[in-house]
């Protein structure tokens, strides 16, 4: 991605692409008690993009694959390919950590998105060796609370960790990211699963 990173740490990485991200056209649609929200959510999109661990140590972000307006009013989707062209760097020297995205507004993550960072850890592994240790691959889902349509705040983001199981929830405050498990994904089979609350 032009003018993004490289970065020393993905936490570095991941506190600059959630902005990015939120800042796209019709990235957020604002809190649901908002006064326009119907019509922004109709208007949402979501884009997503690969965030990689390159043989230079580096954490950098793919470009950014964007939906189309969808069908199913309920549903925001964008297609990410499962892996990143990177010219500088022989494919299968390449890191995935993250697949990072935008929801709308302060909502969970979907069925899609557990199932689709599932398929990517069976795909690419379900930890990244790194030089400052392993790191598990997840899913990433950042938000805003915001109904502010040209610069809204970067507030949190859910995470799924399928080497984990576990579903967190990170909230941005004065003192700081703080750190809450909402529940964990268990598998009944591979292809079902139920979520427990904690």
């Amino acid at each position: 991605m032009p003018a993004f990173g490289p970065f020393d740490s993905f936490s570095d990485a991941l506190q600059a692409a959630c902005p990015l991200i939120l800042g796209k056209p019709q990235a957020t649609a604002g809190r649901p008690s908002g006064q326009n929200f119907q019509l922004r959510w109709r208007l949402s999109r979501e884009y997503c993009a690969w965030l990689y661990y390159t043989p230079d140590r580096k954490y950098e972000m793919s470009m950014l694959a964007a939906g189309a307006l969808h069908d199913d009013p309920q549903k925001r989707t964008c297609n990410l390919p499962s892996s990143v062209d990177d010219a500088r760097y022989a494919p299968n020297s390449l890191g995935y950590v993250f697949v990072l995205h935008n929801h709308p507004y302060d909502n969970v993550l979907s069925d899609r998105d557990i199932r689709f960072i599932v398929d990517m850890a069976i795909e690419h592994g379900v930890t990244v060796k790194t030089h400052a240790g392993e790191i598990p691959l997840s899913i990433v889902a950042f938000f805003s609370r915001s109904d502010s349509l040209e610069h809204p705040p970067c507030d949190g983001f859910f995470q799924y960790i399928p080497a984990t199981g576990e579903l967190l929830r990170w909230l941005r405050s004065d003192d700081g990211w703080g750190r809450q498990i909402i529940g964990r994904v268990e598998w009944l089979d591979s292809a079902r699963y139920r979520i427990v609350r904690e």
